[in-house]
């Protein structure tokens, strides 16, 4: 090279191209400033020069991730255009070169380690550090070579980059979405997770596998033992910090996270997920929020829930450790198991919320869904406590005074009711789509019990079962291996249904009915217990609102309603004292005079709320503002206390909150927030109400913004 001065050759200037290489690798939304790829795809650079580039000269893009990058430890690309080694799997080479101008490709490898890449360009001795010089390198799921492929753009569409969506909560019962904005690529959410990345201290070549990374971050999310992003609480008092119903998305979490660097209070099992799908979606990891309603949380690996009854048939609190949630949700996220035998590819399930540890820490998963579904429960993580959550039987015990000592009497073994209608939003539509199937074989089918035999044959033997406190009470029933339980065979045909005949408006009384069924000739009589409850969605009982018993005589195929009427006094007072959402429990228990059949059928209910309306146009252009109302009226007959209406649009609003102070029986209140839409295509507002009576009504309205 001459020596002359003005021939060294210097970089004067790195063009990211942030919106082309943005629109190509489906990065584009990210409000940031720096450049966001995918690995194992192509971006371009264009370098400016002092003087044009010969063929003599040195020149090398230099990528470092982590604190000290180094070759030796794969951390440091040193990309040289001109040899094209294969630098773990990188490469580089001139698209164009004209006068000072030269046009870059370079291709990370699609297994690089995710996270910041600082660049800088080295010619001969000068090195060149360019303006946000941190390149933020993320998971590929339109890259076949990356383990996280996945062949569908529909889904990419709905499971990578769709910022918003539903959570689908309540009971088997009833089901209804929750909306919830996902907002991975708002402000500050990308450096959150780059944040949550650095605090998980993985080596850099663990952040190449999604397995590992995923895991780390099903740890992360919850603060238990890591000072992670939310804390969790359930203990119906939520006054210094913000109830888990007041969230409407991740967004105001993970940024408060990422400022405060201080766990945030507070979330349960749908705000996890919620902040879980943002933070895999947000690095690239295909992910889905998924709902199991009567979850089961199995805290003695025995597959077997304890349901502990009373006389009058309510349920009792405490009693035993196992417990059966109305929902409870958690994660699938899609990758290649190439750390397990060939066939565990696809849906993987992954769990935030802090229920017990493994491995010492609270996390869960990633566990193939085959997994759980064939009974394949030895392998990892966590296979057996989820394949709990979906597959345990449950047992009812009830505990009866025998000359004056209490005894404990098993009533009946359900196998169907635990994990039912397993859902999660439908591919590119607002609906709800059911994965059971995914998750387990249909009910009392011959592949079921054998996948259930099959797990079985992999728990250890429980010593004592059933592991409650008052286990010694119920010693006689014991069995020393989990056993594969089978529905029992009914003489009578004795079904139980229960049902209301009036809509469940807060402040009515609640109109219930249990009707009882025989289908087999001859004359029964049936002793009915049927016992009404109010209980949180984790199962703990709030509240005993009243109880019937009655003896009926039936006559072969015949059936009878008898009514449950509970008056609006008895329940008003504990929902406006507890913080939580809390569901209507009622339990049914009948035995037959001289046959051993006795049914247990419990359901659950929510109650009915009158509707938020919004009202905007259908289309909007963008930059030019347009107005949203909503509306709500009051149709209940009681007065709603210290009412509050939060509302967020992501890419048109800032979030909101408006106090609305009390709303009486009757009237109507109308709030308006003006829009401006900095965003293309399909955008979603969604409103929420809250009270001290009612903690969530919920309602959302897309609009379509055009250029």
């Amino acid at each position: 090279m001459s020596i002359n001065s003005g021939s060294d050759l210097k970089v004067t200037k790195v063009d990211f191209l942030k919106s082309e290489n943005g629109r190509l690798h489906h990065t584009d939304g990210y409000s940031i400033k720096n450049l966001v790829v995918r690995r194992g795809q192509a971006f371009q650079l264009q370098l400016s020069f002092s003087r044009e580039l010969r063929a003599a000269d040195k020149l090398a893009l230099r990528f470092g991730i982590g604190e000290k990058p180094m070759k030796i430890r794969g951390t440091l690309m040193s990309l040289n255009p001109r040899r094209e080694p294969d630098l773990g799997g990188w490469q580089i080479s001139i698209v164009k070169n004209s006068g000072t101008e030269c046009l870059l490709s370079i291709t990370s490898s699609p297994s690089a380690p995710v996270g910041k890449y600082i660049l800088n360009v080295k010619t001969g001795t000068n090195i060149y550090k360019p303006e946000n010089d941190a390149v933020y390198l993320l998971f590929n799921p339109w890259c076949e070579g990356d383990v996280v492929f996945l062949d569908d753009e529909a889904k990419r569409k709905e499971y990578v980059l769709n910022d918003t969506g539903c959570i689908y909560v309540g009971s088997s019962y009833s089901i209804y979405p929750r909306p919830w904005n996902f907002g991975q690529f708002e402000e500050f959410v990308l450096d959150a997770c780059m944040y949550l990345l650095d605090r998980s201290e993985l080596r850099l070549s663990h952040r190449r596998d999604p397995v590992v990374v995923s895991r780390i971050m099903s740890a992360l999310v919850n603060a238990n033992d890591d000072n992670g992003v939310l804390l969790g609480n359930w203990s119906g008092n939520y006054s210094n910090g913000t109830s888990p119903l007041d969230w409407i998305g991740s967004v105001a979490i993970l940024q408060k996270y990422y400022k405060t660097k201080k766990p945030v209070p507070y979330g349960q099992c749908w705000v996890f997920a919620g902040v879980l799908t943002t933070v895999m979606r947000c690095l690239g990891i295909p992910s889905r929020c998924v709902s199991n309603f009567n979850s089961a949380h199995d805290t003695d690996e025995n597959l077997r829930i304890d349901v502990y009854l009373n006389e009058r048939g309510e349920k009792m609190n405490g009693m035993s450790l196992d417990s059966i949630w109305n929902f409870h949700v958690w994660n699938d996220v899609w990758m290649k198991r190439t750390d397990l035998p060939a066939g565990f590819d696809g849906w993987q399930a992954i769990d935030a919320t802090p229920q017990e540890q493994s491995q010492g820490r609270f996390q869960c998963g990633p566990c193939p869904l085959k997994a759980v579904r064939d009974g394949d429960v030895y392998l990892p993580f966590d296979s057996k406590f989820v394949y709990a959550e979906v597959n345990a039987d449950k047992v009812y015990w009830i505990l009866r005074k025998v000359n004056g000592k209490d005894k404990y009497y098993r009533i009946s073994t359900e196998t169907r009711g635990v994990g039912e209608n397993i859902s999660t939003k439908a591919v590119g539509q607002n609906k709800r789509e059911d994965i059971t199937y995914e998750y387990k074989y249909p009910e009392g089918s011959e592949d079921e019990r054998k996948a259930m035999e099959k797990a079985c044959s992999f728990l250890r033997p429980s010593g004592m079962a059933p592991r409650g406190r008052f286990a010694s009470a119920a010693a006689s029933e014991m069995t020393s291996r989990p056993e594969v339980l089978r529905e029992t065979v009914s003489k009578t045909g004795l079904q139980l249904e229960i049902s209301n005949t009036e809509a469940l408006y807060p402040g009515s009384p609640l109109e219930l009915a249990i009707t009882v069924k025989t289908s087999a000739p001859g004359s029964w009589t049936i002793n009915l217990t049927g016992s009404c409850q109010l209980q949180s969605y984790t199962g703990k009982v709030e509240a005993n609102l009243g109880y019937v018993k009655e003896t009926v005589i039936l006559e072969g195929n015949s059936e009878i309603q008898i009514p449950l009427k509970i008056p609006a006094d008895m329940y008003m007072n504990t929902l406006g004292m507890v913080e939580d959402e809390v569901l209507i429990h009622v339990t049914a228990i009948a035995e037959v005079e001289g046959t051993d059949d006795k049914l247990t059928k419990e359901t659950t209910m929510r109650f009915d709320y009158p509707p938020i309306v919004i009202q905007m146009p259908e289309t909007a252009r963008l930059n030019q503002e347009f107005t949203c109302a909503f509306i709500f009226k009051n149709r209940m007959n009681v007065p709603l206390v210290n009412c509050k209406l939060m509302v967020e649009g992501l890419g048109l609003f800032k979030m909101s909150t408006f106090d609305e102070g009390d709303i009486e029986p009757g009237r109507i209140i109308k709030s308006q927030v003006i829009c401006t839409p900095t965003r293309l295509g399909e955008k979603k507002i969604v409103a929420k109400l809250t009270s001290l009576q009612i903690k969530g009504i919920t309602a959302e309205k897309t609009i379509t913004i055009t250029p």
